[in-house]
């Protein structure tokens, strides 16, 4: 029995049970702003003036890492830039969490504008590779033709070459399953192919909604993104994963998120739900 110091209140233990079970985690990148060039500029809240980048939107990069029983799930790639000591961001980060880029096995593309993939491959010293060798990369069939289909400032195609002739690019086709912890929608609405990400595992159901649902507070904001290829379905759609989300215990991963990343449902005493941040600390 647990007395004096050692005792934990009912709400202490039912938020260790909540968080020790959440093994997914961000891989932050950084804040950035992005005007109409497409170009994503580093931003310091602390000492950058917003007004001096009128036009601009500013947005946080967020791929997010699971933990999975065969191994990693990469969720979307990042930026693909670098520290001082020229690695990558990503791969930087997922070593702080005590693995490596060869740990990683699925790497799930929600779409693919180049803030999505440019960690998918490691330019270096002349040489392209693909960032995580020992992974499948994931990515809807009609999103790559899209995204090869013509001149666009939010494709990298470089990547692309390199992705195709590394036989390590799995075309998806539709909805559907990868295996018994992952599944796939194709929900368009940001891009004509966007796809949407249920992983499942640990006990906890992830969703991974990419640009169709990437930031907490657009889901009780009813407003249609200019930025959307079909802004009323993801306006709809993102009130249609909230709703089920909710009342499923879903953990939602906001890739663009300037405040909780990783995020349940909780329900206040008057009826209303609200984001919690359940990330591992």
């Amino acid at each position: 029995m647990r007395t004096g110091a050692e005792k934990k209140s009912t709400c202490d233990i039912r938020n260790y049970e909540l968080i020790k079970m959440i093994q997914a985690y961000s891989l932050y990148e950084g804040s950035f702003s992005v005007d109409a060039s497409k170009v994503f500029v580093p931003f310091d809240p602390a000492k950058d003036d917003p007004l001096s980048r009128k036009g601009s939107l500013f947005v946080h990069v967020h791929p997010f890492l699971i933990v999975a029983e065969d191994g990693l799930i990469l969720c979307d790639a990042g930026l693909g830039f670098r520290d001082e000591s020229g690695e990558l961001l990503i791969h930087q980060n997922i070593r702080k969490l005590g693995y490596t880029p060869k740990d990683v096995k699925y790497v799930l593309m929600s779409h693919l504008h180049k803030d999505h993939t440019g960690g998918m491959v490691d330019f270096k010293d002349g040489v392209a590779r693909i960032a995580f060798p020992n992974a499948e990369y994931y990515v809807q069939r009609e999103e790559w033709m899209y995204a090869f289909s013509g001149e666009n400032p939010s494709y990298k195609a470089e990547i692309f070459d390199v992705i195709q002739r590394s036989g390590n690019l799995v075309l998806l086709e539709g909805d559907g399953q990868i295996n018994h912890q992952i599944s796939y929608e194709v929900n368009g609405a940001h891009t004509p192919y966007h796809q949407a990400f249920h992983i499942r595992v640990g006990g906890e159901h992830y969703f991974f909604g990419g640009d169709v649902l990437p930031e907490p507070e657009e889901i009780f904001k009813n407003f249609i993104a200019k930025y959307d290829y079909d802004g009323r379905k993801a306006r709809d759609l993102r009130k249609e994963y909230w709703e089920q989300g909710r009342e499923e215990d879903w953990v939602y991963l906001f890739y663009h998120s300037k405040s909780i990343a990783i995020g349940k449902a909780e329900k206040r005493e008057d009826g209303t739900f609200k984001i919690v941040d359940v990330a591992s600390k």
